[in-house]
């Protein structure tokens, strides 16, 4: 039986680095704040924290927050990102892997927070997203956290229709034992309202 691609190369081909990279690099150049989420983030830990940035893409957000003085290990299922994020900062740890099988890179557990943003988990494959989520919340230390940001109508989703709800997600994240902590509507942390089209979620793996 042939697995299901996910979405994010079914949209790209796999070869979406270089383009991806530019855009920001473009938004950066307009003056335009290109580090929410690692500024998000590093609001929620003291560092030195392990992060895990779960579909990294090209390290924009593990990059900044190793620059904030945190242990960042990003994985991507897209080799041509991880060349990106590999040629701007060498030294730090790049893994190409599938989010689906995380125990099998050999991660060592206890992370102090694990990211999923840039609409990683709708554009994951087609059944796979309780999966995702229970292996990222293995990699967590008791009380750490489970970051995600995702589009929830198609003006925020580079797709027609948004393939996760909230109320899924937050299934998902009650099977793998972790709690919702807080619920916002960007990354800078305005409230989210019931219906809105993009939510950052906090959950949290208890700590006992």
């Amino acid at each position: 039986m042939t697995r299901p691609r996910d979405r994010w190369t079914e949209l790209t081909g796999g070869d979406a680095g270089e383009g991806y990279a530019e855009r920001f690099a473009r938004l950066a150049a307009a003056g335009q704040d290109i580090h929410g989420e690692a500024n998000f983030c590093a609001a929620l830990l003291t560092a030195p924290a392990r992060v895990l940035d779960a579909g990294c893409g090209t390290g924009r957000i593990a990059i900044r927050l190793a620059e904030l003085g945190h242990h960042c290990t990003g994985v991507d299922i897209d080799p041509s990102m991880l060349a990106v994020a590999r040629r701007d900062a060498p030294a730090q740890e790049w893994l190409h892997g599938d989010l689906t099988h995380l125990d099998a890179l050999g991660l060592e557990p206890g992370f102090d927070l694990a990211l999923a943003a840039g609409n990683v988990i709708p554009l994951l494959a087609p059944g796979t997203e309780a999966t995702v989520v229970r292996q990222l919340a293995a990699t967590l230390r008791p009380g750490g956290l489970l970051v995600t940001g995702m589009g929830l109508d198609a003006a925020h989703l580079p797709l027609p229709e948004p393939p996760v709800t909230l109320p899924d997600f937050d299934h998902w994240c009650t099977q793998a034992g972790l709690t919702l902590r807080h619920r916002y509507a960007t990354w800078s942390g305005d409230p989210y309202q019931q219906g809105g089209g993009y939510a950052v979620s906090v959950h949290a793996r208890p700590t006992t």
